[in-house]
Parts: C-alpha cells; structure tokens; sequence
C-alpha cells in the first residue's frame, strides 16, 4: 500500500512538472539560430482590380530570431532576439525595365544608408504566455524603420487556444480572435475596434460620404512549438457613398517562412529582465508596440502663393460653372490646410474685388485653426461695403462638411457684436442654426458654444416683437431642427400672421416624421381645417402635407379628402394635385389614401371634377443602384390666377439617408388690386409682395425679396428686365473625407476624398398685364468635381492611386400660366441639357528622387439631355 502511494506521487510529481514546463505562447529551443524568409508587401488599385496590374512595393529580407534568456521560475517569460539582414526592395508585379523605379538602385540608394542600418539594427522581445509585453529598441531611431520593426515584431504575438483577447500591436489596442485547429492558429483582428492616435475626418451627411471596410487575418502553422510560418493580409476597401463604381483598396501582405535551424548562441544568465537587457546593450530602451505617427515632408511641393496664382485664372466668377473651377477650388483647399496664418493673409490681403469672394470659399472651407483665424482677422463686420465677402464666408460656414466649436463660437461672438449690414445679421444667425444641427448631429449638442448659441436664439425668439426679428430667429431654427423649438415653431404656426405662420408651418415640415407627436399633429389638423382662426392656403396646403406625410391616421385622410370641394378654387385643385401625387409616386401614406378612397363619401366625381391650374408632381431624375435622385414641383395660385407660391425640391436619398440637395420657393401675394380681383378667404389685407427663399443642401438661405409694397411692385413692373435674381452664387466643399490607416506591415496609408460644387442658382418672377401672364423661372448651373487620392508612405516611397470624376450641366424649371380666360392655361417644363461626364484613374509609385510611374486610364460620355414638360387646363383623379 505504501508503495502504491508513493508510486502515485510520483506520477503526479512528473505530471505537474510537465505543465508547468509547457509553454501557453510559442517556444524556441536553447542555443539554436531560427533563419527565416520575410517579405511585406502593399498593394493599391480599384476595389474590384486584380492584385496582378496593381501599383505598389515588396520590402523582402532574412531574418534571425534566436532565445536569449528564459525566466527560470516561468518557462513562458522568454526574451527572444530578431534581426532584419539583406534587405531588397523591388516593384510588387513584374514590369518592364523603362517602367520600373528601381531598375539600377541598390537598397541602400532607395531607403538610404542611416535607415538601411537602422532597419537592420536587432530588437529584443519580451514575450509571456506569447504576447508582447515589452518591445525593446534603440532610442531615436527613425520612426518609419521603428513601425517596420514593430510590423515584424507584432507577428510574434500569439496564443496556442481558442478565444477573444484584446491585445496591444502595431495597430494599437485591438480586440483579436483566435481559431487554434491541431499546429494551425488563425487571428482575426477586428480593425475598427483599435484604439490608436489618428488624424481624420468624414462629411456631416452619409450621402456625401465615404464607407470604409476593413479585415485582417493571420494564419500561423506551427511545429515543434514555434512557428514554420506565418501569412497575414489586411484589406482596407473605400467606397464612395454617391457612386460605388469609385473607390479603392489597400492591400497589405505579410509573409513569414521558416528556411533553416542552426546552431546559435547560448543564453544570458539571469534572474530580472532588466539586468539581461543591460548585459546585452545598455543602449536598448522599452518603447511602445504601438506604431508612431509617421509621414514624410514635401521637399518640392509648391507655397501656397505660387499654388493659387497656377490656378487663379480658373476661378474668376464667368468661369465658375466649368469642372476646372471646383478641381482649383478642392487643390487650394488641400493646399491652404498645410499653411499658416500669415500666408493665407498674404493671398487674402493681395487679390483683386473679382476674385476674392471664392478666395473666402476655399479659405473658409479649409476648416483649420490658421484658415479660420485668417479669415476673421481679414474681415470687419462693422464695415458695410464688404457685405458680399463675409455673405459668403458665412455661407461657406454654413455648408462646413466638418465644422468645429470654434466656427460657432466665433459666429456666436460677432453676432453679439456690432454688424453694419441688418441682411448680414440675419445671415449670420440663420448660418448658427446650420452650425448648431450638424454639430448637434455629430454628438456636439453639450458643448458649451452650443448651448450658448441655443439660449441666445431661443431666448431671443421669445423676446422678439418685431416681425424682421421673429422671422430671423424662425430662419435660424429651420436650420438648427432643436426638437426643443417644436413648441415654440407651433406658437407661431398656428397664431403667428401671414409670411410668420408660413415660415414656422414650413420649419416643422423639415424635421422628421418621428419628431412629430401627436400635440404637432392636432395643431395641423387644426390649421387646415382652420378650427381656431382663418388662415392662408400656403399655410394650410403646408399643414396638408405635415400630416400626409407623417404616418397619418384614416381619420386624418379622410378628413382632408372630405375637405375637399368645400376648400377655395385653387386650393381644391392643389389638395387633389397633392393626393394624386402621393399614389403616383408610393409615398408612404398612399396605402393609407387608397384604403380612405374607397369610401364613395370621399372619393366621387363631385368632389374630384373641381377645375382649377394648381398642381404638385414629382418624379425621379436618376435611378440608380447607389443613389436616387427626385424632383418636385408644385404650384399654387390664387382664385384669380396670379401665382402664389412655386415650390422645386430636389432630393437625393439611398437605403440609409437622405440629403435635401436643394430647394427653391418663389412666393407671391396682394397682387390681387393689379388686375382688380378678389382676394381669397383670410387673404384679402395681405401687402403686395414677392420674394424667393431656398435651401442648398439642407441648409436653409437668407430669403431674397423681389418687392415689398404696392409702389416698390409698380416699381419694379416698369423697369423690369426679366433678368433672373442670384440666389446663391460660388463654391461649396461637399464631399470632404481623410483619414489616416496604419498598415500591419509598418507603412501608414492615407485616404481622402474631396467632392467640390461651383453652383450658380438664381430664378425670376415676370408679370405681364398686357399679355395677362406670369412665368417663374429657376435656372440651376451646376460643375461638379471629387477627387480621390489613396496613398502609402513608406518614406523611400509612394505608392497610390488617385481617380477623379468631373460633370456640368444646367436644370431649369419654368412655369408659366396665362389667366387671360379660365380655366388658366399653365405649362410647367424642367429642362435639363446634355451634360459632359469624365472620369479618371492614374496608378502611380515615386521615389524622392523624383523618378516615378503612372498609368492614366480614363472614359468621358454625355449624359443624356432631359425634358419634362406638362401643359394643362385642368386634370382630375383617376
């Protein structure tokens, strides 16, 4: 019995030993040498390309990897040694010698002999239970040799059992997943969950955006516990949101293979870490895993001044709506982020009245600290006669793709400030509310300057007694879209007065369905069904379309179509426009429409055979299967004819968001007494006026007037041109993407898109007595320009590719009625011309040196020319 005892101790004696001298992370025998082939290789091309004809570099060499101590109370603490030998550099495809940079360069010519010997000095690794703990090197060394050391070093880390693990590499603190079948470990590391310092930034809307995927993958084989080989790849897709044809892709390879085990040297005696470091080389310090933030300088790039005067005849405002002026403004944008605050003042300070305002585009658009700085040092808001430049410095505020606090702070101080111009105030506020929504809209709604500019608009609203100043404050919140203004927007919807009431019904109809409630919903309905007080049919047809458009009850359809017939001339027809529409188009709430129609007490021939020439429609100008794009265009005229409010909406939507690109309302009333008419119910003490007020991409622009008052009318009739008034003339940065990638394989790659619009809006109301015809007329130019640019930068190298597309084209949308006889003849036309589209790809790889390589492919055709045109009496509900 004793003996079986102590025979069973034995056993497990032995087998508690075993364990504890089993390694859980890769092990190396005692005084052996492990000589390893290495190469890291990087691709870039389109996203659907073959590798084969990609641009691109290898980086291949020897390496050496031999133990140096193991903790003698802990067999899984070791200190392993690695050594980069016979570095090659060479092009990543096959290519012909006249093609090849680095035909007849030896490696020390490429990278340089102090980063050759660099890269080839050894570094020590501290591995437990076969994770990194510590990464020894040599201190100030240079950081692109450092990253592809730590690229090499970050291989090194593994675990021999299956599981989750957050671990610390190259690419920063990262969760990891690992598949462990028989000697086979495979890591997946989820890229977008690593915690590592970047520079970067995306546009405000997900449309004008960019989508980004990436992967990462390792595959180990093992034997003899330490590692045979190893094969690691990482993707990184870039798609643009708009057109998913554009994009590109960076690929990066790492290849590990074990070629020989000799003998090596013996091991370090020792019990601490510390003391073998020094024993090895004093010189060696710890320093992170993490790969420092690297990017080489431009040793021949251009100043910004010689930049803009090589694109300065590009950008005088005749040329303005050619592809080459949004390619000029989106270089100097790129240029104006890398300078400083005295050169931009330089430019500023020098140029001429002509090109000025789009040199405040570009500088404002820049979005830097030095940009912003520069251009409010530049202008004085005290000063009336240079209203036109800070216009459009507050627009271009406005259309920001990434504005920060500063931008509101800033704007938030000048408005407390003293302002000359009263139309540069209002501009100014409306702008904050822009300001505020999309930094509200990026999670920036608790940041101290926009709280502060919230109370300051709220506040003052609730102040405000002068009609100029209640609509300034309601223009401002238009933009902002705080669900906490929604009570205060209903205040004025319902028991405002005439334009006040429009403004604040038409705030409402911007937010989203699901920031409607039931208490906005009741006051809709009570709008149009005027429950409470008279109001006008451009405030009724909007609370119309509030209702129809927010998941509206049977109730609430029924009601409005039983309203039907028992409405004012026009607005009848309007109203039935309106619901044609809805089925037409399968809005959301045609279901519901369909469901009410059947009820005859709604749907017969006496409530829908009312005459009448206003209308509503849409209907899409694109189709495709990245983006939408739709129009509309209603109009709504008076009981005598004379138009009272034309409203275009152009909208761009996919799967997941929307973008309101632009809106043009022209708006009419009190023309009644020209042709001695009567004015329509809750309209008969309304002045004369007409204006036009828009919106460009979903921000909300100062309205323009045509005339205010009967005698500025008469005015205005006499000296008329039928020239159309600018609404909105310039440059605005949509697309605005970069972001920086931090390869496995050491490089960093960096992407960035920009998306420019050299735009020119501008529409016109003509109004003939003789003739008894009105037309309106909105005239859209557009050029349009996106570069992309996907780069690695290696520091010996560059390799990328940079792929533009560049549009014009011209949409016009007229509308003309003659109320000579009734029903009025109306013709309502969009014309859109034959359009040129071009797109570029040009692959290339450059060393410092100058020598490079590209090739150029490229495709233009005309996109076809487009005519929608609808002339009509009167029509009714099929």
């Amino acid at each position: 019995m004793i003996l079986l005892t102590v025979l069973f101790l034995c056993i497990i004696s032995t087998y508690s030993a075993s364990v504890k001298g089993h390694t859980t992370g890769p092990s190396l025998n005692n005084d052996k040498l492990y000589k390893f082939a290495y190469s890291a290789e990087v691709y870039v091309d389109q996203v659907k390309a073959s590798l084969k004809k990609s641009a691109g570099y290898r980086i291949s060499s020897g390496v050496d990897v031999n133990l140096l101590w193991r903790n003698p109370d802990n067999d899984d603490d070791q200190l392993i040694k690695i050594t980069v030998r016979d570095v090659q550099v060479e092009n990543v495809n096959e290519r012909p010698a006249a093609k090849n940079i680095f035909k007849g360069k030896s490696t020390e010519k490429i990278i340089g002999k102090e980063y050759l010997e660099a890269l080839q000095r050894p570094i020590v690794l501290e591995l437990v239970r076969g994770k990194v703990k510590t990464f020894y090197s040599y201190q100030n060394e240079p950081g692109f040799t450092q990253n592809i050391k730590r690229g090499l070093a970050s291989l090194f880390q593994l675990q021999l059992h299956s599981g989750a693990a957050r671990e610390v590499d190259i690419s920063g603190k990262c969760n990891t997943t690992y598949h462990v079948r028989q000697d086979q470990v495979t890591k997946i590391k989820a890229l977008d969950s690593c915690e590592i310092e970047k520079e970067g930034f995306t546009s405000h809307n997900q449309i004008l955006d960019v989508s980004t995927k990436a992967t990462s993958a390792t595959i180990y084989v093992l034997e003899d516990s330490f590692i045979k080989s190893i094969k690691a790849e990482e993707n990184y897709v870039l798609l643009l949101n708009s057109r998913r044809k554009t994009g590109a892709k960076i690929v990066s390879k790492q290849r590990l293979e074990l070629k020989s085990v000799q003998a090596g040297p013996g091991l370090i005696a020792g019990k601490q870490v510390a003391s073998v470091i020094k024993t090895l080389d004093s010189s060696y310090v710890a320093v992170s895993l993490v790969a420092d933030r690297v990017k080489s300088e431009c040793k021949k790039c251009p100043s910004l001044s010689e930049h803009w005067q090589s694109i300065r005849e590009h950008m005088y405002p005749e040329k303005l709506s050619k592809a080459e002026a949004a390619r000029s403004f989106l270089s100097f944008i790129q240029n104006i982020r890398k300078a400083t605050k005295e050169e931009i003042l330089q430019i500023i300070r020098s140029e001429n009245k002509e090109l000025l305002p789009q040199v405040v585009d570009a500088v404002t658009s820049a979005q830097t600290p030095a940009s912003l700085e520069a251009i409010l040092e530049f202008l004085d808001f005290k000063d009336a006669s240079t209203s036109t430049l800070q216009e459009r410095f507050l627009y271009a505020c406005g259309f920001a793709s990434h504005p920060s606090e500063m931008f509101l702070k800033s704007l938030t101080a000048k408005f407390k400030g003293d302002i000359a111009n009263e139309e540069i105030r209002e501009t100014l506020v409306i702008v904050m509310g822009a300001l505020i929504r999309k930094l509200c809209e990026k999670e920036g709604c608790k940041l101290p300057a926009v709280v502060e500019a919230k109370r300051l608009i709220l506040s003052r609203l609730e102040k405000a007694k002068k009609d100029d100043n209640v609509r300034m404050y309601l223009l401002a919140l238009k933009n902002a879209l705080l669900p906490e203004a929604i009570p205060l927007l209903l205040k004025y919807a319902e028991s405002g007065e005439g334009p006040i009431s429009n403004l604040a019904a038409t705030a409402l109809q911007r937010y989203d369905p699901s920031f409607l409630t039931k208490e906005v919903k009741e006051t809709m309905n009570r709008i149009y069904h005027q429950n409470r007080k008279v109001h006008e049919k451009t405030v009724r047809t909007t609370a119309a379309a509030i209702i129809l458009n927010s998941n509206p009850s049977y109730m609430e359809v029924k009601n409005i179509l039983l309203s039907i017939g028992e409405l004012p001339l026009e607005m009848n027809k309007y109203m039935l426009s309106m619901i044609q529409d809805i089925l037409h188009f399968e809005m959301p709430s045609s279901k519901t429409v369909r469901q009410v129609l059947k009820d005859m007490r709604a749907h017969n021939y006496d409530r829908f055979s009312k005459m009448g020439s206003s209308s509503a429609y849409s209907g899409y100008i694109t189709r495709g299967p990245d983006v939408s794009s739709t129009y509309s265009l209603d109009i709504l005229y008076s009981g005598s004819g004379i138009l009272r409010r034309s409203n275009m909406n152009i909208h761009i939507f996919n799967r997941n968001a929307e973008l309101h690109a632009s809106q043009v309302v022209i708006e009419a009333q009190g023309l009644e007494s020209i042709i001695a008419a009567t004015p329509d119910e809750g309209e008969e003490n309304l002045d004369s006026f007409a204006g036009m007020s828009a919106i460009l991409f979903d921000v909300q622009l100062r309205p323009v007037t045509f005339f205010q008052g009967y005698g500025d009318l008469m005015s205005k009739m006499l000296s008329a041109t039928g020239d159309p008034i600018n609404v909105v003339k310039g440059l605005i940065l949509l697309t605005d993407y970069s972001q920086e990638i931090q390869l496995q394989s050491g490089p960093r790659a960096s992407a960035e898109f920009l998306g420019g619009l050299a735009i020119d809006i501008s529409g016109g109301m003509e109004f003939s007595l003789w003739y008894r015809e009105s037309k309106t007329n909105v005239k859209n130019r557009v050029a349009m320009f996106i570069a992309g640019n996907t780069e690695v930068d290696s520091f010996f190298v560059k390799t990328g590719m940079e792929t533009t597309l560049e549009a014009e084209t011209t949409l016009d949308f007229i509308s003309t009625v003659q109320f000579s006889q009734y029903p009025f003849l109306v013709c309502m036309q969009m014309d859109r011309v034959e359009s040129p589209f071009r797109r570029y790809v040009t692959k290339y790889e450059s060393l410092p040196s100058g020598r490079r390589y590209a090739a150029r492919r490229g495709k233009a055709e005309l996109l076809a020319a487009l005519q929608i045109k609808k002339e009509y009496t009167s029509f009714q509900l099929n």
